[in-house]
């Protein structure tokens, strides 16, 4: 990993409160997995003075461009909006431990909300490249939030649209779906990413279905190669809980070891 001036090639408003950007990345040699994310720098100026961390949206191997969607929230991605096609941006990347899929793992259950939803996108495309079936529930405020729902779709996953919208996005409900569908599914591994009690729902679900689980965890960072220890979370070890940094030993990590408040 190393830093990277990659070239825009777009950075588009894709709804009210997302921007999609993608970058040519001919100029990074590291593989590239799902799960993953880069540390962008959003200026060329002193402000923002740390950079900010995008899961992998999106990981084209033949074009030799990767693909952020990214929610536009603070002077971060504010001006980050700012940078258009023909410009650079300073990327630091790929970090931290993706996702892993196994071969014997052929049906996969996804449970996302929000920008989360961006992050299994990219796990969701190499099942698809490993021909993995896969099932994915998609939960967020609105239906013009729900950004990644073709592209999963583009990948054959079979895709269940939860919002606050329609109503149907109450964690009692979101329960009831995951319930039917590792019934009427044979599913042999699940996903998580973007909300904590989605997360725990998922991580009591795979513990009664007896199938493993991982989680994308989300966290401020400061200088995201685990030096200043600003997005530690605690994990569940045989000799009891440890605190781990989400940059280094993660972001991707065991759903059941994983202490969710």
């Amino acid at each position: 990993m190393k830093v990277n001036k990659l070239n825009v090639l777009s950075n588009v408003k894709v709804s009210d409160r997302y921007w999609h950007i993608k970058l040519d990345a001919t100029s990074i040699k590291d593989s590239i997995e799902p799960g993953q994310f880069f540390n962008i720098k959003c200026g060329e100026n002193d402000l923002p003075f740390l950079r900010r961390p995008f899961s992998i949206y999106r990981i084209n191997k033949e074009e030799k461009t990767i693909e952020f969607l990214y929610l536009v929230k603070g002077k971060g991605t504010i001006r980050l909006t700012d940078v258009v096609a023909g410009e650079e941006v300073d990327v630091f990347g790929p970090l931290g431990i993706g996702f892993t899929l196994k071969p014997e793992w052929d049906t996969i259950l996804l449970l996302a909300r929000g920008v989360g939803i961006a992050t299994l996108a990219a796990l969701a495309q190499e099942a698809a490249e490993k021909n993995i079936k896969c099932i994915a529930i998609l939960s967020a405020r609105s239906n013009n939030d729900l950004l990644a729902a073709e592209t999963l779709q583009g990948f054959g996953a079979r895709v269940y649209k939860v919002t606050e919208e329609d109503g149907t996005s109450d964690v009692e409900d979101v329960k009831q779906l995951v319930v039917q569908l590792l019934t009427d599914y044979d599913i042999k591994a699940a996903f998580t990413c973007g909300s904590k009690r989605l997360s725990k729902l998922m991580q009591n679900a795979a513990e009664t279905h007896h199938i493993p689980a991982q989680i994308a965890l989300e966290e401020h960072m400061g200088c995201a190669m685990g030096v200043c220890y600003a997005c530690v979370c605690d994990i569940r070890e045989e000799n009891g809980i440890s605190s781990v940094r989400v940059c280094k030993e993660g972001p991707v990590f065991d759903l059941e070891k994983v202490v969710l408040g």
